[in-house]
């Protein structure tokens, strides 16, 4: 066999994983790497896993970037970077996957303990099995189908592993770009696996800008009986809900490079206020996540939402206080001629035999953080979407096919 070519050899070896990448997957979903936002300790466990576990796999070079974060038991949140050298030293082909994951939300509607990982009817089941674990032993195993086959690669092989991902990535890619170990390049090729669709021919080279923010109603506290001594803060908060839909028609453009094609407003998260029937609540505090199209300012779309809130406020006789819990316009699109999109679209077809096209999402992946500071960058994976919803899922056939995809993009010259 070893008169094949390093691709048939890579593909190979790639199908042998397959047991291998399994157990890896069993295992990663039984270790919860939540952000401190998020309930969790951090991914500081998850990482000296897979620290540990790359190191029993030859893997040499490993350096890990730690971002202080003194609300965590262990002090930082960890960034894992690997590289296999190439033949061309000067430019790296990076897979860039994330360590976190999100809450499991409402355990009654899984059928399983969310972090005991399970194999059912070709899909591996359990909290971040697809979001980002499918892509995280994708990129792993393609890269050790090149150290078992002793194939060098056309350029260095990256891979990197970040924290933070789901919650605004201050302590990830963010922190590693203004670090003195960035390791990035712009020449590189830098392909993000944290958004695609079901066939794989979507490539995603821009988003739209984000939103997220919070309201907090502060109205008065009285017996339930009695509302008139009162003012209802729960009350005027879900009328505040309604009216923002508003922001639907008020910036209503469609672009159908995005998919969804116009932008989104969407009441997410809300926190408690009174834990009785009995009482009307003088607090309450709800989030609102919005993907707007890049086109409208957000300080114009604050303004509109802050308009509102005022409307609500004289409505009701309370005071609704906004702030913003994450904000980031959207910037330039990677190019749809940049080197990363013609790399992609060639190992593409040549593993899942589809076209595929330059896309825009509604965001937002790690990927405008690379756009912001001029790294053309380019977000790619076959999925099924089962990200952050009750029973979590990959499929098998995606997780092996697309680790064959990155074995494609390690052998290609840039």
């Amino acid at each position: 066999m070893s008169d094949m070519k390093p691709f048939q050899r890579s593909l190979r070896r790639i199908d042998s994983y397959e047991d291998s990448m399994i157990k890896l997957q069993v295992n990663l979903t039984a270790i919860p790497a939540m952000s401190r936002d998020n309930g969790g300790d951090g991914e500081f466990n998850k990482a000296q896993f897979i620290f540990k576990y790359l190191t029993v796999m030859n893997f040499s070079n490993i350096v890990q970037i730690n971002a202080p974060d003194s609300r965590t038991p262990s002090g930082i949140r960890p960034n894992l970077v690997v590289t296999i050298p190439g033949n061309n030293p000067q430019k790296t082909v990076w897979i860039m996957t994330h360590m976190d994951v999100v809450p499991p939300g409402e355990l009654e509607l899984w059928d399983e303990d969310p972090f005991k990982c399970y194999v059912k009817n070709g899909r591996v089941y359990g909290r971040g099995t697809e979001d980002n674990q499918q892509d995280i032993v994708s990129s792993i195993f393609a890269a050790k189908a090149f150290l078992d086959e002793g194939i060098k690669p056309q350029c260095s092989i990256g891979l990197a592993f970040v924290s933070d991902e789901e919650t605004a990535s201050r302590f990830g890619l963010s922190y590693i770009l203004q670090s003195k170990e960035n390791p990035f390049r712009k020449t590189d090729i830098i392909v993000i696996p944290d958004s695609g669709n079901e066939d794989g021919t979507m490539i995603e080279i821009a988003e739209k800008s984000i939103l997220w923010l919070r309201f907090k109603t502060i109205g008065k506290q009285c017996h339930a009986s009695r509302p008139g001594l009162g003012k209802n803060a729960f009350h005027a908060a879900s009328n505040l809900v309604v009216s923002l839909d508003r922001l639907h028609n008020i910036f209503a453009a469609s672009d159908p490079f995005y998919e969804p094609q116009t932008s989104t407003f969407q009441p997410t998260k809300k926190e408690p206020n009174i834990p009785n029937i009995n009482t009307i609540p003088g607090d309450d505090v709800f989030y609102m996540d919005s993907r707007i199209l890049p086109q409208y300012p957000l300080s114009h779309v604050f303004n509109e939402i802050r308009g509102i809130a005022d409307e609500i406020e004289k409505q009701f006789d309370v005071s609704v206080e906004i702030t913003t819990v994450q904000e980031t316009q959207a910037p330039p699109p990677t190019p749809h001629d940049a080197p990363v999109v013609a790399v992609l679209k060639e190992a593409i077809r040549h593993v899942y035999n589809v076209e595929a096209t330059p896309r825009g999402i509604g965001g937002g992946t790690i990927a405008a953080i690379f756009r912001e500071n001029k790294y053309p960058a380019a977000v790619w994976s076959r999925m099924q979407h089962t990200a952050h919803q009750p029973n979590e899922n990959c499929l098998i056939s995606n997780m092996m096919g697309n680790a064959k995809v990155y074995a494609n993009l390690f052998l290609q010259k840039q």
